[in-house]
């Protein structure tokens, strides 16, 4: 005999009368996502959305229930950031760099500051050329998933786009 504070069943766990995912879920579901926006994987940048695409339906199509929100945005911009993480790995060389940051809409100085960098890719997807660059419109149009539509589009249907 346990509380239900104190137990999980199925992946979730449950707090008074609300139902959320467990913390070992959620573990499962970042490291996940770490492989799948992992720089080291030699896949086209197509593939890696399609597949994160199909993990972020099954995980949210499962886990939808849960009732908390709080670390979906964050998880949401942990996942943007490592995309741009991505295409900044892939794209490998300075003027390559230079090239789609001005073809993405970069202003040209900028994109010149932040392609010469030596600064590591992780620190780089999040600086303003890369975010002016690589938005969220157009992530959405490249395949990414927004989490944080998922989670509305099942807790609130009627005012889902």
């Amino acid at each position: 005999m346990a509380h239900t504070n104190e137990i999980t069943f199925l992946g979730f766990a449950f707090s008074g009368t609300k139902i959320r995912w467990s913390n070992n879920a959620f573990i499962r579901f970042k490291q996940r996502i770490k492989e799948l926006t992992g720089r080291s994987w030699g896949v086209s940048m197509a593939y890696r959305l399609f597949k994160l695409a199909e993990y972020l339906r099954g995980w949210m199509g499962y886990y939808g229930i849960s009732e908390l929100y709080r670390p979906i945005p964050e998880i949401d911009q942990w996942l943007r950031r490592g995309i741009h993480m991505c295409s900044w790995k892939q794209w490998r060389y300075r003027r390559t760099k230079v090239r789609e940051l001005t073809r993405l809409g970069t202003f040209l100085r900028i994109a010149i500051s932040v392609g010469l960098s030596r600064t590591g890719s992780w620190r780089l997807s999040r600086t303003v050329a890369t975010q002016s660059g690589m938005t969220n419109q157009w992530l959405r149009g490249q395949g990414l998933l927004c989490l944080k539509d998922l989670w509305v589009t099942i807790h609130y249907p009627a005012t889902a786009r």
